[in-house]
């Protein structure tokens, strides 16, 4: 239903990692950011409860939900998701991150529609060199295009209820989904309060990134979204912890005067 209403496009919540927006062709690979602000019924979920208990486990009693989000491959049509570290797609590369993601298949996840792959070890390295998927900025996925062996990839077929967990580091794939049958996926990400890094860092394929849902989500904020997006993050309960809320804030800031668009993820 969140799909099929266009549920968050105009605030850039809503959009095609795979397709430029406008393009008259089945969508590749549809994403819906937050889809528990559009559907209030996913707030209040067993996973939600399950998963929030294993962050805790593996990150420490400061883990908190980051977001949330849904991705389809559609039959035939759904595009692989491109090697990448999820950390890659943060906007402000001056923190240091703690994050992890559970990913949970709403159909059986098979080679044949795209399970998840995973390169072990390359949690403990650094953010590795990225790019705009197929090097076209107007495409919103990133690709990583630093060094690495995709030959080193363990494949991980699931059931529909089942879950992978993987770090903010980890370089990970989802394949093209050849299959006669659509496949979803929902997302919880949680993190720890993120801490200012003493040596700075960049990452310039966010600046490079001209996704229209960029500008969607740029349009809405200044707009009046921006207060939107703090009563969200008020009502998530997760501003208790001061590291936290000054990060918070800074983003807030970042987004209303510096990079209206700039968001993680």
């Amino acid at each position: 239903r969140l799909l099929n209403t266009r549920a968050g496009y105009h605030e850039g919540a809503q959009f095609d990692l795979m397709s430029r927006d406008g393009v008259d062709m089945p969508p590749r690979l549809p994403q819906i950011m937050n889809p528990g602000n559009y559907a209030r019924e996913m707030r209040d979920t067993l996973f939600h409860v399950n998963a929030l208990a294993i962050a805790k486990q593996l990150l420490g009693k400061e883990a908190e939900p980051f977001f949330e989000h849904a991705i389809l491959k559609p039959a035939h049509n759904g595009a692989a998701t491109p090697w990448h570290q999820d950390e890659a797609y943060r906007r402000d590369p001056n923190f240091d991150y703690q994050e992890l993601s559970i990913w949970m298949p709403l159909q059986d996840a098979t080679v044949e529609n795209g399970c998840m792959q995973f390169i072990p070890g390359t949690n403990r390295g650094e953010v590795l060199a990225h790019r705009s998927a197929n090097d076209d900025p107007k495409l919103h996925a990133f690709e990583c295009c630093g060094e690495f062996n995709s030959a080193d990839a363990v494949i991980c077929p699931l059931p529909a209820g089942g879950c992978t967990i993987h770090d903010g580091r980890t370089l990970h794939y989802a394949g093209p989904n050849r299959s006669a049958a659509e496949r979803w996926a929902y997302i919880l990400t949680f993190d720890l309060p993120p801490r200012a890094r003493i040596d700075k860092r960049e990452f310039p394929w966010n600046n490079k990134n001209q996704a229209a849902d960029l500008s969607r989500k740029c349009a809405w904020r200044r707009r009046g979204g921006v207060i939107v997006e703090l009563w969200r993050t008020l009502r998530r309960g997760v501003l208790r912890n001061p590291r936290r809320l000054s990060y918070l804030m800074r983003r807030s800031w970042r987004a209303l005067v510096t990079d209206p668009a700039g968001d993680d993820h």
